[in-house]
């Protein structure tokens, strides 16, 4: 036995399998980045229907590349409440389909040319000052080291067929019977457990079957395992989360194992029906340099691994509801133990910075129902003569509740920021950063408002009737101005500018006004002295709020 040749061996192919990861995560984040809000609303239009939730996964799969990041992020929605377990079914079986395309891009025969791809997008990334073709470069610098990554496995793999120990050691997968059809199934689901990539895994299988290390019936029956292999990813992240997260994963690995369950007893005839599919010679070996290669191996692999996947959605489909029924059975609810959060934002998400910017949106749209319940409880403050216990004890809640919901959002997008995100989408971050921070001030001084109200009421004194009238009227015009800019957001319409400084002009008109009417009472009648600050200091909320208001329009138009 060669030692020397056995080290070399193994260099190359750990140093590519390395390469072949680096290049998933840079292809993944290349494609995210030049996908942009495409990616966002797609994810965004997920609903019961099992058709639409199995083109989303398909669709977002096919974008990042990784079912285990698309599955881990429907785990993360699921527990988050954003997503129910039929919808996360339906994506699970989507993303099957999806993972199938880099298998795709692998038969192409363009392996020997990875490392002038690495190399020619490698200087347009680093040099190039435009953001597209950065992401785009980044993309094809990741498929230059998926595919350098998978040549060096392939060469490592290559002086295997000379070493007869090594030969003898595989020979023990081969699948000539149940029993060692199943280990070589077992193989593959442990090798992608390890690896945590069902894509690399693959890769492996394929570098091994083109240099004739093992035949494709071997292969197939690993490539089976791996895609059982490819679950443990959801399973982990579903770990310390709640009920439903739990059944999205374990839905997750009984579609994959009960699919090999039923192919493992049709195993022979799947793999004589892969040739008759892409019409292609299984035993054809070409000879380059003195050195066999069996090129219908790789095309082979990804037909197999497609057909299955196609065929095992194909059976579950229809019967996703019976499955989540089941797993609502199998599953028993429990009380979670993780801390309590008041956004649905999960750490599960962040491998996909643009849905993270999507929910982060859709956060503020709920920190903005919060402040809208807070007017309209206020104004039931007002009306009341005698406040009630419940509304005001609403209202100091929902503020603290901002105040977690405003961390938690900035959190993520912090988090988010340090990821591979295109240039707008970074704005569009910088812009929910500044509008969280907007809408926690205003309900500090909705929080404020009540305070200064309560604070005479203590003290016995009551605002007159014209004064209420007064405080009203400038609440009323306040809650319109929000709810327009609140409403820009929730529909993704950029801000008329000239309306949103018009508003503004009507309010502090407004608030000049009734000041300055204030100010003529107190100049004819004596008042309580407590009486005429509380009451300025009121209005001067309002005017206070419309100014945070503006800024979150402001915010809106700077980002794009």
């Amino acid at each position: 036995m060669n030692y020397e040749t056995i080290s070399d061996m193994f260099f190359q192919l750990i140093g590519g399998l390395a390469l072949f990861l680096i290049g998933m995560n840079h292809m993944s984040n290349g494609m995210q980045a030049a996908a942009g809000d495409g990616l966002r609303k797609i994810i965004s239009n997920i609903t019961s229907n099992r058709f639409r939730g199995l083109a989303v996964g398909f669709l977002v799969t096919s974008v990042i590349q990784s079912s285990s990041i698309t599955t881990v992020m429907v785990v993360g929605f699921v527990n988050a409440g954003v997503m129910t377990l039929t919808q996360s079914i339906g994506v699970i079986l989507g993303a099957d389909i999806g993972t199938t395309i880099t298998g795709w891009i692998l038969v192409l025969k363009i392996g020997k040319y990875g490392l002038p791809l690495l190399g020619i997008s490698g200087f347009f990334y680093l040099f190039s000052s435009k953001e597209k073709i950065r992401h785009i470069a980044l993309m094809i610098m990741g498929i230059g080291m998926v595919f350098f990554g998978l040549e060096l496995m392939k060469n490592g793999f290559k002086p295997i067929r000379e070493i007869p120990e090594f030969l003898n050691l595989f020979t023990i997968f081969s699948p000539e019977n149940g029993g060692s059809l199943l280990l070589c199934a077992l193989t593959g689901a442990v090798i992608t457990a390890v690896i945590q990539s069902s894509s690399a895994s693959i890769g492996i299988a394929m570098g091994m079957a083109a240099t004739g290390v093992i035949d494709f019936q071997t292969s197939v029956a690993l490539v089976l395992g791996m895609n059982i292999g490819t679950t443990i990813t959801a399973f982990l992240a579903s770990l310390g989360a709640g009920s439903n997260a739990k059944r999205s994963a374990y839905a997750h690995i009984l579609i994959k194992v009960i699919g090999v369950i039923w192919v493992l007893p049709l195993f022979g005839l799947f793999v004589k029906l892969i040739p008759l599919l892409i019409n292609a010679d299984p035993d054809m070996v070409l000879i380059e340099n003195g050195v066999e290669s069996y090129p219908f191996a790789i095309k082979g692999i990804a037909t197999a691994h497609t057909v299955f996947n196609i065929a095992n959605v194909i059976l579950f489909l229809p019967f996703t509801k019976i499955l989540s029924s089941f797993l609502l059975k199998l599953v028993s609810d429990e009380q979670s133990t993780a801390a309590h959060r008041l956004t649905n934002l999960d750490i599960r998400i962040l491998d996909t910075p643009m849905l993270v910017i999507e929910q982060s949106r859709k956060e503020i749209l709920n920190m903005g129902e919060i402040i809208r319940k807070m007017f309209s409880d206020l104004k039931n403050v007002y009306a009341l003569s005698k406040p009630e216990k419940e509304i005001i004890k609403n209202i100091f809640q929902a503020e603290e509740e901002l105040d977690i919901m405003q961390k938690e959002i900035t959190t993520f997008l912090v988090d988010t920021l340090s990821k591979e995100i295109s240039h707008s989408n970074t704005l569009e971050a910088h812009a929910h950063l500044k509008i969280t921070d907007e809408y926690e001030s205003v309900s500090d001084c909705i929080a404020n408002i009540l305070k200064l109200y309560l604070k005479l009421a203590d003290a016995g004194i009551e605002l007159t009737a014209t004064e209420k009238n007064e405080i009203c009227m400038l609440h009323d015009e306040v809650l319109s101005y929000f709810e327009m800019i609140n409403t820009t957001l929730s529909m993704r319409h950029p801000n008329d500018m000239s309306k949103v400084y018009s508003q503004a002009n009507i309010i502090t008109h407004q608030f000049k006004k009734s000041r300055n009417n204030h100010l003529k009472r107190l100049s004819k009648n004596k008042m309580e002295p407590l009486l005429s600050v509380s009451y300025i200091n009121m209005l001067n909320s309002y005017r206070v709020i419309k100014g945070y208001v503006q800024n979150s329009a402001e915010a809106m138009v700077e980002k794009n």
